[in-house]
């Protein structure tokens, strides 16, 4: 065997066990990832019900779906008006909890694991517990405004108050991972920009504006992503709180979808809601991908 057909040869040796290795990875990503999605996409072009006889009926879902469903239509309103509520307040007050938290003060470590420990509750378990705390008659918050002598309104069946009540309860949810995300980038920011800042005589304003948020824009762009797709797929703090109510009212895309498959059967329909939510969580994630290098620092 000659020199040069050995390293060949143990080059495809490594190869093979590279692939030996991630298999159960790509089987399992093949088998409960793609294939499902693959076949949700080849549902959308039928009218597959359990309650009738399906059949092949081209693109008329999506038909049906952009010109003769109103829900549709009002459902992705509520969803985009639940992310266009909670990414700006999620992010503002993770950033603000993050600043001061980064700051040398006694307790924060108590501080940061009370804020981070929502974050690891269980979601069902978080919305029960705020449902009860928004309950008209015996929830906590209307006995406390009663003992102020006010009376407090039926959050969770007011159509102006429900959607806002959804959108705080999520943002306390989750707002600790975006803090932490936030804190670490803080700490990374180098101190010697803010000595020589304040040599300059530089407000702290001027030394956030200038100096922490460029530095922190990457870690922003993140969150932003993860919040927007988040925001994007609520689902159990609608069904947990409002079960879509009062009405229509808090009836966003994914819990549109949840009502199209289990309790109308309507699965052609329902995948083809599904996918134009795919869709427009790639094109809005794509959109922002475009235009990080106007905003984001440390972009090629």
């Amino acid at each position: 065997m000659s020199k040069a057909a050995a390293p060949s040869k143990l080059r495809r040796r490594n190869a093979w066990y590279g692939y030996l290795f991630i298999s159960p990875m790509m089987l399992g990503f093949l088998i409960f990832l793609a294939a499902p999605i693959v076949y949700a996409f080849g549902l959308s072009f039928t009218d597959y019900s359990l309650l009738h006889p399906s059949s092949f009926i081209g693109g008329d879902n999506y038909v049906r779906l952009v010109s003769g469903d109103k829900q549709f239509w009002h459902t992705l309103g509520n969803t985009l008006y639940f992310s266009a509520g909670l990414i700006p307040l999620n992010l503002g007050l993770a950033l603000a909890l993050a600043l001061l938290l980064n700051q040398k003060l006694p307790g924060t470590g108590v501080f940061r694991t009370v804020i981070f420990t929502p974050v690891v509750t269980s979601i069902v378990v978080w919305a029960i517990v705020w449902k009860y705390v928004f309950a008209t008659d015996a929830g906590l918050l209307n006995q406390i405004l009663a003992a102020l002598g006010i009376e407090g309104p039926a959050w969770l069946y007011d159509t102006a108050l429900v959607m806002p009540v959804v959108i705080v309860v999520s943002v306390l949810k989750k707002v600790g991972m975006n803090m932490v995300i936030f804190l670490a980038a803080l700490q990374d920011v180098p101190k010697m920009y803010y000595e020589a800042a304040t040599i300059d005589g530089a407000s702290r304003w001027r030394q956030f504006r200038s100096i922490t948020l460029p530095m922190i824009t990457p870690s922003l762009f993140l969150t932003l992503i993860i919040t927007l797709i988040g925001s994007l797929k609520v689902f159990s703090q609608i069904a947990v709180m409002t079960d879509g109510g009062p009405g229509t009212s808090t009836y966003v895309l994914v819990y549109y979808i949840y009502q199209l498959a289990y309790k109308v059967f309507d699965f052609g329909y329902a995948s083809a809601v599904a996918f134009v939510l795919f869709f427009l969580v790639l094109l809005l994630t794509v959109v922002q991908w475009n235009l990080r290098t106007r905003w984001v620092h440390h972009e090629q």
